[in-house]
């Protein structure tokens, strides 16, 4: 028994000191990110401000100097909403019947947005919801949604590129379109054939507090609720419709139908509010060509995660190992990297909060920078990048609509790595992220995950990660982990950052790209 021990206990050595020192160094900042002692780092937690002090020492270790409002860190305050669901109530009600709803089995609440107390009215189902005018595509024409609450599913047509698919599904710029039509609510229907998390999982989170800017004025639906898909027929009751038949005709690349519901939903919802404070921490390496320095190449990680949670298979700490412990390890350790390396550009690191509330954080810094908004040629954004297997493609999203991708694909060559656009582009991960917060702001951007070719053992790790661990306590320092890919990334991501600080031309939109609309 003891020998066995001790073989054992060998192996496990050699197996550690086979890695390199640079992934050791990675995982060491994800062990310290996603332990329990710091209780998932949701936003403006204890848990979360250690998380900051830890990043502003390690940027400070690297060499980087303060670019916060009050050293490396940049206070960001927040509005905390959070739910009476006892005292809330969801039913549909037809002609005198009324239908009282389960909240977390039929439906729940979406608390991002401008709630009212109480809601009955009307619902119309508008496909997907949304609109593309470039392309002539609008789910709205001709559909009466005025003092409705309009129900939609996610997803949506194939031939739209994946960027501005995802743009137009983007909750603000969808929520604009439907408020100028008149709706006063919305309710999501989840396609339960594409999405990341099951409904099961999904429900546990409705009762986590949802947060807004205190500087900003709320704005979004007067009603938001998200609905079951095993649920879906109670609304549809009475219209000739099926879900089924809806996930169909998505499947095919159909067009949807557009029908009225008889019920009416009528939602009551009581929140509770309070103030919290957050911080960005912000660090930067200074240019070295004497005009260039004054523009700033952005390198982004969201530091929060959600906190503790619903009790899941004797678990409620959600850690937030890859989700996004991964990308803030990257982030110290592409600065450790560039320490002694003359840029000619100025890089600025930045560790943002408020991502898992709505990319708050970012939204924040977005408009309010400690640079001059001008002076930020790029970001380039790591979350979540998922080293589950071994590193040999790279998936860039935003490849095609900036110069930043042809960068990418020069550098990545000579690495020997493949790049790829977004495989799942109605997994709208463009504009899930942080770098969309620049996107808006007319600044080029890109976001990047390992990749994998369709039909492969690592499409099916990495669709087995999303369904199993993505925000759920899984997403731990337990699972397995292929930190000689992390360390790859970490490297490829710091030559990618250098190519971009020292080229003599500063990153543009391309002509054919959507986005270059909001370049100022």
């Amino acid at each position: 028994m003891i020998r066995r021990i001790l073989v054992c206990a060998a192996v496990a050595l050699a197996a550690l000191w086979a890695e390199s020192a640079d992934a050791r160094r990675w995982w060491a900042h994800v062990q310290f990110l996603a332990g329990d002692r710091l209780q998932g780092r949701d936003t403006g937690s204890a848990g979360h401000k250690e998380a900051a002090r830890y990043i502003a020492q390690e940027f400070e270790r690297a060499g980087l100097r303060p670019k916060g409002v009050d050293g490396y860190s940049q206070p960001v305050r927040f509005r905390k909403l959070s739910i009476d669901e006892g005292s809330s109530s969801l039913a549909l009600e037809d002609s005198g019947r009324v239908v009282p709803l389960k909240l977390g089995d039929d439906a729940y609440f979406s608390l991002r947005g401008d709630l009212d107390p109480e809601v009955k009215a009307p619902m119309v189902f508008a496909g997907y919801g949304f609109s593309v005018p470039e392309k002539n595509y609008d789910e709205l024409a001709g559909l009466d949604v005025k003092g409705k609450v309009v129900i939609y599913l996610t997803g949506g047509p194939r031939d739209i590129p994946a960027p501005l698919l995802s743009h137009n599904q983007s909750s603000a710029v969808r929520w604009a379109r439907l408020k100028e039509a008149g709706a006063i609510g919305i309710g999501i229907i989840s396609n339960p054939r594409t999405t990341d998390i099951p409904w099961a999982r999904a429900r546990l989170a409705r009762l986590l507090p949802s947060m807004q800017l205190a500087d900003f004025p709320p704005d979004g639906p007067h009603a938001a609720i998200l609905i079951n898909p095993d649920r879906v027929n109670l609304f549809f009751e009475g219209t000739g419709h099926t879900l089924d038949e809806l996930l169909d005709l998505a499947a095919k690349g159909e067009p949807l139908p557009k029908f009225a519901l008889k019920a009416h939903i009528h939602a009551k919802v009581k929140i509770a509010t309070s103030n919290v404070s957050s911080e960005n921490v912000v660090g930067f390496k200074e240019g070295s060509h004497e005009e260039w320095k004054h523009q700033f190449v952005i390198l982004s990680a969201h530091l929060d995660h959600i906190g503790v949670g619903e009790n899941l298979n004797g678990d409620k700490i959600y850690n937030g190992a890859m989700d996004n412990a991964s990308g803030i390890a990257t982030l110290i350790e592409v600065a450790r990297q560039l320490k002694g390396k003359k840029t000619a550009r100025s890089v600025m690191f930045l560790a943002v909060t408020g991502e898992e509330k709505g990319l708050l954080g970012s939204q924040y810094f977005a408009y309010a920078p400690t640079v001059p908004r001008e002076a930020i040629a790029a970001d380039l954004n790591f979350d979540m990048f998922l080293p589950l297997f071994p590193f040999q493609r790279l998936t860039v999203y935003g490849l095609d609509e900036s110069t930043l991708g042809q960068t990418v694909e020069r550098v990545a060559e000579k690495a020997g790595i493949l790049v790829q656009r977004d495989p799942e582009p109605l997994r709208n991960s463009f504009i899930r992220s942080d770098q969309y917060s620049f996107i808006r702001r007319g600044i080029p951007a890109l976001a990047f995950k390992l990749g994998y070719a369709p039909g492969s053992e690592e499409e099916k790790i990495f669709k087995t990660w999303l369904k199993e661990r993505y925000h759920s306590p899984s997403d731990d320092l337990m699972q397995p982990v292929d930190k000689e890919a992390a360390a790859q990334f970490n490297k490829l991501m710091a030559s990618i950052a250098l190519a971009v600080a020292n080229d003599p031309q500063r990153p543009q939109w391309l002509p054919t790209s959507f986005f270059r609309r909001y370049a100022k």
